[in-house]
């Protein structure tokens, strides 16, 4: 009878393992891809103004801000399109410190509230010591949103 305990024992480990297997490869195949796709489109910190102010000083780089909510229609448009763009995401991902904000969450009201927000989406960029440059408001095309970082550089 013990023999038999062991041996159900050993089996069901074996299904076990074979599960979890099958759960954990495509889980972790599918972050490699991600990861292989990032500089596809731009990459954002999430929700942290005072982080992309701290990398802005220390890269001397400017700060690429996408106001947004989570409502809001043409931010979501931008996400999917603008935002994935190969050559948007190449000359935002070489030349800023992108971030996105939801401007309903945490910092976001009060950071709405300083910077006079009337819509969304609204995209601005600022200077490495955070003093705005350049601002527009609405969904932009990809094209569009590279001349905009071109032209907030030039100031």
């Amino acid at each position: 009878m013990p023999y038999l305990l062991v041996m159900f024992k050993k089996l069901l480990r074996g299904i076990f393992i074979f599960f979890l297997l099958i759960i954990i490869l495509p889980v972790a195949a599918d972050a490699q891809k991600q990861t292989s796709n990032d500089s596809r489109h731009i990459i954002f910190i999430e929700d942290a103004w005072n982080e992309a102010l701290r990398q802005a000083a220390a890269q001397n780089k400017y700060i690429f801000v996408d106001a947004y909510a989570s409502w809001c229609g043409p931010c979501k448009m931008l996400k999917l399109t603008t935002f994935k763009n190969s050559k948007a995401a190449e000359f935002y991902n070489k030349n800023f410190i992108n971030v996105a904000i939801d401007m309903e969450k945490g910092q976001g009201p009060a950071l709405a509230t300083q910077w006079r927000m009337q819509a969304y989406p609204t995209l601005i960029i600022f200077n490495p010591k955070g003093e705005p440059v350049l601002g527009t408001v609405g969904y932009i095309k990809a094209a569009d949103l590279i001349r905009f970082g071109e032209a907030a550089l030039k100031k």
